[in-house]
């Protein structure tokens, strides 16, 4: 059986995560999350949930291809991941990714 932390695996942070964090709108906040490549939006949602204590309105995922890569002659693959946006309900308490995890 999968844990929460099998689900959610690291939040995103970069410039683009967190300028899309500071600018949410609605007083909604918008959080950025690496997550398992087969995990479900509402297994992400419940996790999200279980874990920040907080209420989910929605989760959106991408899918990133893995780059092909070169070390000399050596030719390989780096691996495909899954990136959940998740949009917490208005009025929920904001927090900071480092203070939580």
């Amino acid at each position: 059986m999968r844990t929460v932390w099998d689900i959610i695996k690291a939040p995103v942070i970069t410039e683009k995560a967190l300028i899309a964090k500071e600018e949410s709108q609605d007083g909604k906040q918008l959080l950025t999350f690496r997550v398992d490549t087969h995990a479900t939006k509402p297994d992400i949602k419940s996790a999200i949930e279980k874990i920040f204590d907080v209420e989910v309105e929605s989760v959106r995922t991408v899918n990133y291809l893995g780059k092909n890569v070169r070390r000399g002659r050596h030719e390989g693959r780096r691996p495909s991941w899954k990136k959940a946006y998740v949009t917490l309900k208005e009025g929920q308490k904001p927090f900071d990714y480092g203070e939580s995890i």
